[in-house]
C-alpha cells in the first residue's frame, strides 16, 4: 500500500526552487498529469508553524457555539463557521464536520475570542500564497502560458479574488463506523494546499477522471495518510478545465474507519480560486471561453444543485455554494 501511495501521491520538494524550477516544473506537471494529486515538502513552512496554526484551529472549534456564531455564515460570500450544513449529492447526507471559511477581508474570529488569532492566520496565509504562486507558476509555463498568468489570475489583493483559507474539524466519533465523514467530491477552483496532522487519516482519493465534468472512472479508493508537515496538493476542477484536461482534478473523500473508534479529524486548506471577471480557456481551446464566476456558478450546480430548494429565498446571482469540501 506504502509504494501504491508513493505512485499515486508523489512527494516534491521545493528546495532551491528558484535554481530547480524547470526541474521542479516537470515533476509537477507529471503529477498533475496522472492523478492530480501531490505532497511538497521543503516549502518553506515550518512543522511547528503548521502545529501552531492546528491549536490555532483547535481553539476556534473548542469555544461555545454561540462564540463560534459570532463568526456566522454568510451564504452571500461563503464565509464563517457552518455546522454540518454541507449537504453532498454523492451522499445525500451533511458531511460530519464543522469548518470556518475565510478570505483576507471577511470576517474572522477575534483576539479577544481567540488569542493572536489575526497576526497568526495573515502570517501563515501569506505563506501559502507564496507556495501556491511558485506552484501555479510552474503550470503557467507547462501550459504555454506567461509565467505571471496564473499570478494575476489569483491575484488575492483584488476584491474579486474568490480564494479561500478553511479550518476544518470532524468530530470524533462511533457513530459512523465506514461512512463519510465527507462525501465524495471534487474541488471546483484550481488548486488546493491541504494541511493534515500524524494519525488524523480517513482522506481518499480515486484516480481516473477523464474530462473536468465527468465522473469518477471506477470506484477504486486509495487511503492516503495524513502527515504533520508536507502539503498535500490537489488540482480542482477549474485547473483541469484551463488545462484542457490535460491536469486531472480527481474524486476524494473522507472516510471513518471501518470498525471501532474513530478519533477527531482536523485539517487546514487553503483554496486558489481565481478573479471572477477572468478569462477560463485552456490553450487548446478545447471548450469555449467564459469568466472564472461563469464557470463556478456552473460547476456550483452541478455539485450542490440539489441544495437549491434550501436557499431559495437567497438571491441566486449572490450564491456562492462551497468551493470544496477539503478533507
Amino acid at each position: 500500500m506504502a509504494k501504491l501511495i508513493e505512485r499515486l501521491v508523489p512527494t516534491i520538494s521545493l528546495k532551491d526552487y528558484e535554481s530547480r524550477q524547470a526541474e521542479i516544473e516537470a515533476q509537477l506537471v507529471a503529477a498533475a498529469e496522472n492523478t492530480g494529486f501531490f505532497s511538497l515538502v521543503d516549502h518553506g513552512i515550518t512543522v511547528e508553524e503548521i502545529e501552531g496554526m492546528f491549536a490555532l484551529s483547535k481553539r476556534f472549534f473548542d469555544l461555545p457555539k454561540e462564540v463560534k456564531a459570532k463568526t456566522s455564515y454568510d451564504v452571500s460570500t461563503n464565509n464563517g463557521w457552518e455546522y454540518k450544513a454541507q449537504v453532498r449529492a454523492s451522499t445525500g447526507q451533511a458531511d460530519e464536520k464543522e469548518s470556518l471559511w475565510m478570505q483576507r477581508n471577511s470576517n474572522w474570529p477575534s483576539d479577544e475570542d481567540v488569542a493572536g488569532f489575526h497576526a497568526t492566520l495573515s502570517s501563515f496565509i501569506a505563506k501559502c500564497e507564496v507556495i501556491s504562486d511558485r506552484v501555479l507558476r510552474c503550470f503557467s509555463v507547462a501550459l504555454g502560458f506567461p509565467e505571471d498568468f496564473f499570478k494575476q489570475a489569483h491575484d488575492v489583493t483584488k476584491p474579486d479574488c474568490l480564494t479561500q483559507f478553511r479550518f476544518l474539524h470532524y468530530p470524533a466519533s462511533t457513530d459512523a463506523v465506514g461512512t463519510w465523514r465527507a462525501g465524495t467530491h471534487t474541488d471546483i477552483g484550481c488548486l488546493t494546499l491541504l494541511f493534515q496532522r500524524d494519525g488524523e487519516d480517513g482522506l481518499e482519493m480515486c484516480p481516473g477522471r477523464e474530462s473536468h465534468h465527468s465522473m469518477a472512472a471506477g470506484d477504486e479508493f486509495s487511503p492516503v495518510p495524513a502527515k504533520t508537515g508536507p502539503i498535500l496538493v490537489n488540482i480542482g476542477d477549474m485547473l483541469m478545465a484551463w488545462s484542457d484536461d490535460r491536469f486531472k482534478a480527481n474524486f476524494h473523500r473522507v472516510r471513518a474507519k471501518d470498525a471501532g473508534f474513530s478519533p477527531d479529524r482536523y485539517s487546514i486548506a487553503y483554496f486558489n480560486t481565481p478573479r471572477k471577471d477572468f478569462i477560463l480557456q485552456g490553450p487548446l481551446k478545447k471548450y469555449p471561453a467564459m469568466t472564472v464566476y461563469e464557470y463556478f456558478r456552473s460547476q456550483v450546480e452541478r455539485q450542490f444543485g440539489h441544495n437549491r430548494e434550501k436557499k431559495a429565498e437567497v438571491p441566486a446571482e449572490s450564491i456562492k455554494t462551497p468551493i470544496s469540501a477539503a478533507a
